[in-house]
């Protein structure tokens, strides 16, 4: 199969899905409306709720939900062959991604821009919101550490990519100022991007020099720099750092990923990944799994993610400037998403198999497979750095787009620039989830801590915001600083779908409240039913296979105990929640059969 016909198909369904299902839960099951001002009016304080442009909000949206996920689960699960993964990106994007992010930001406007732990306290009761608080934190700060694992890992004796994600600060520092003052967005936009590209370029010539050198840090140091650095992002007001920064990030990470399209249609790369490989009833290099339930776990941001929670009831609700710009920006940069991780499983799919393997398993164990690597060599050689053993998908990403954009004779001669200037994008991508994630944390642990002390749940209180962000990067910051990708990244996947699930049973509250026809609730439950199942299943075998497995790489008590925790939180949650569910039906029946006597 050619690259060209998988992404002429997928921008086709892709499309079509945003034309009539996005617009018809924008119309039908939501009924959105101008008619009244959103929370960033009604509450704007200039700090954190502040009226912001769509695409300005589209692009800090889709630059803190865009993480990981979709660079690197579609590149690790490529494992089970193409299909799977293909076919559970634009399944789980149309019909599970999209509906949850929509529904998770319009309950949370309509709360005034509150968590969905709040929501979930109003719609649910108080049993519910505190079981989906201490999830959000539990799993919130899995996920920062996750997240940051792989900056760290991109980063470390790097100076290069070190120097151009530092200069983002300054940048988007000055664009905001100069936005705020002027209003004027245009050439903010087009100043800072400049700037960004500079920085860019400027990397290579800085590496030899005495700043260099500085810049040159190990994984340790840069454990400790990340979590200072996000406490900044978080205590900050919005509008300074956080919001510029993403929407600049977002020039690169769209800019990168047109151009991956554009090569594809230049290169039309064959996929060299079979279909499904022998590895889809588990026992894989990569993945130990069976391909269910793991593929939707391994992908996860790509299709539907429970990140994506946070930041659909944290920062975004809180800057939205009209109700109807909840389908571009929650719906439509889902579908963006999902069009990055596609491109993300051409790019691992295009390398041969062998390669592929060579590069995401350690050296023992690739040699039991059994395969001869082809152009592992040619590509080590061109690239300049060994690229064998290097598990995780970053570098199979990169190594990948580096192959196709290559294959142009115009570029045949700058592969390693190409593979370090697409790990240093890789570094800014993941970096603006962590940012993000940092603030939504800050955000939950006010919630949360509000209750025990009143004045922490003012957003705009000082000292509060100070001490929320300084608990939260402390928190995920010990598990950076002392953990590894392996103790980290195992638990990420199946913490974020559960919080995925947690979404979607609120979002199902909220669409049988609020719906006219009471079926619309199938938008929510179709998907909830499944992603359930998945996470339940996948949490069972970790813990079995994997966390209480002595022999296993990825063994440890303290990963199945918080397993065990969030899988018994999302069962309460969804036992109060059928409970609600049946009340509320009681309730809408009895109200239609006396409006009928009536």
């Amino acid at each position: 199969m050619s690259a060209m016909t998988i992404v002429i198909g997928s921008i086709c369904i892709l499309a079509i899905a945003y034309r009539f299902y996005g617009v018809f839960m924008a119309n039908k099951v939501l009924r959105l409306s101008d008619g009244t001002v959103t929370p960033a009016h009604a509450l704007a304080d200039g700090k954190n709720y502040v009226p912001t442009n769509r695409w300005v909000v589209f692009g800090h949206h889709f630059a803190a939900i865009a993480a990981a996920g979709p660079l690197v689960g579609p590149v690790l699960a490529a494992q089970f062959g193409y299909l799977p993964g293909l076919l559970w990106l634009l399944i789980g994007a149309v019909i599970g991604g999209a509906v949850h992010d929509m529904v998770v930001l319009y309950a949370s406007m309509r709360h005034d821009g509150k968590s969905l732990s709040e929501v979930a306290k109003k719609e649910l009761g108080p049993v519910a919101g505190f079981c989906t608080g201490l999830s959000m934190l539990l799993i919130i700060t899995i996920t920062m550490a996750g997240l940051s694992m792989v900056v760290v890992n991109a980063l470390t004796n790097n100076s290069w990519g070190v120097f151009t994600v530092a200069m983002t600060i300054p940048i988007a520092m000055a664009v905001g100022l100069y936005y705020r003052k002027s209003g004027n967005l245009k050439i903010a936009s087009t100043v800072g991007f400049l700037f960004i590209m500079l920085a860019v370029f400027a990397g290579p010539y800085i590496q030899n020099i005495p700043l260099g050198h500085f810049l040159t840090l190990d994984a340790k140091t840069l454990s400790i720099l990340l979590p200072v650095y996000a406490f900044f992002a978080a205590a900050l007001p919005v509008w300074l750092l956080l919001t510029p920064r993403d929407y600049l990030s977002s020039f690169m990470k769209i800019g990168v990923f047109a151009a991956l399209i554009i090569g594809v249609f230049i290169v039309n790369p064959m996929i060299r990944m079979p279909a499904l490989t022998q590895f889809t009833g588990g026992g894989g290099p990569v993945i130990g799994g069976p391909v269910w339930p793991f593929i939707s776990i391994t992908i996860a941001c790509g299709a539907i993610s429970g990140f994506h929670a946070f930041v659909s009831s944290g920062t975004t609700p809180k800057m939205l400037d009209r109700w109807t710009d909840i389908k571009l920006v929650s719906f439509g940069a889902m579908l963006v998403e999902c069009l990055v991780g596609i491109m993300a499983l051409i790019a691992a799919t295009a390398l041969h198999p062998a390669d592929y393997f060579a590069i995401n398993s350690v050296p023992a164990v690739f040699k039991t497979l059994g395969m001869n690597v082809v152009n592992l060599p040619q590509l080590n050689h061109e690239i300049g750095l060994g690229l064998a053993g290097r598990p995780g998908g970053a570098v199979t990403l990169a190594v990948g787009m580096t192959y196709i954009f290559t294959s142009i004779q115009w570029f045949s001669h700058l592969a390693p620039y190409f593979f370090q200037f697409v790990i240093l994008f890789e570094a800014v991508f993941i970096l603006t989830a962590v940012d993000a994630g940092t603030r939504v944390a800050r955000y939950l642990i006010q919630d949360f801590f509000g209750e025990f002390y009143a004045p922490l749940k003012r957003a705009d209180w000082l000292p509060g915001s100070i001490f929320a962000s300084a608990l939260a990067c402390l928190l995920w910051g010990y598990l950076l600083f002392s953990g590894n990708i392996g103790s980290i990244w195992v638990l990420f996947g199946v913490s974020n779908q559960l919080m995925a699930a947690i979404g979607l049973i609120v979002g199902a509250t909220f669409v049988l409240k609020i719906a006219v026809r009471k079926r619309y609730m199938l938008t929510c439950l179709i998907p909830l039913a499944y992603l359930y199942a998945t996470v339940n299943v996948a949490g069972y075998w970790m813990i079995t296979h994997v966390y209480l497995n002595p022999a296993a790489p990825g063994f440890s008590l303290l990963n199945a105990t918080l397993s065990i925790i969030m899988l018994i939180l999302g069962f309460v949650i969804m036992v109060t929640a059928i409970k609600k569910w049946l009340e509320m039906w009681r309730e809408s029946r009895i109200d239609i059969e006396e409006l009928t006597v009536g």
